[in-house]
């Protein structure tokens, strides 16, 4: 039950820190770094970030350092721009998109596999019976 509120927060957060991380931090660590989403609680105190690493596992490691790292500074970065009351803490979550898509396409193409056997084996098949049993020639007598 997310809140007009909460969803309007919850994108002017991923808007910020997209642009934040778009300047740079001055973080050599710091990798392609997309935002995904933002969840923010229902007392708006806690958003959770999501985001998303091109690069290998290594690349991901680090972004996630220096993104810990800079959690401080992201902070009060959106506490300046957003003129609410109290400044939500910042946990950045990495996103599993990738992988998902990944293992999706990996049974996506094993089922493109399986469908073009099956379609093999139906190109030489004949009927065990009459082609079709229930479908009987029409007479002009019966019309």
């Amino acid at each position: 039950m997310s809140s007009e509120r909460q969803a309007r927060l919850a994108d002017r957060i991923r808007v910020l820190i997209a642009e934040r991380l778009e300047k740079g931090l001055r973080d050599p660590r710091l990798g392609f770094t997309t935002i995904t989403d933002v969840k923010v609680t229902g007392d708006l105190q806690h958003a959770s970030v999501f985001y998303t690493v091109l690069g290998t596992e290594k690349e991901r490691n680090d972004s996630a350092e220096a993104l810990k790292a800079a959690t401080g500074m992201l902070r009060s970065e959106v506490g300046r721009q957003l003129s609410i009351r109290l400044t939500p803490t910042l946990e950045f979550i990495p996103d599993a998109i990738p992988e998902n898509a990944g293992h999706i396409e990996d049974l996506l193409r094993e089922a493109r596999e399986r469908d073009a056997a099956v379609a093999g084996l139906a190109t030489g098949a004949v009927y065990a019976g009459e082609p079709d049993p229930y479908v009987k020639p029409r007479t002009e007598d019966a019309e």
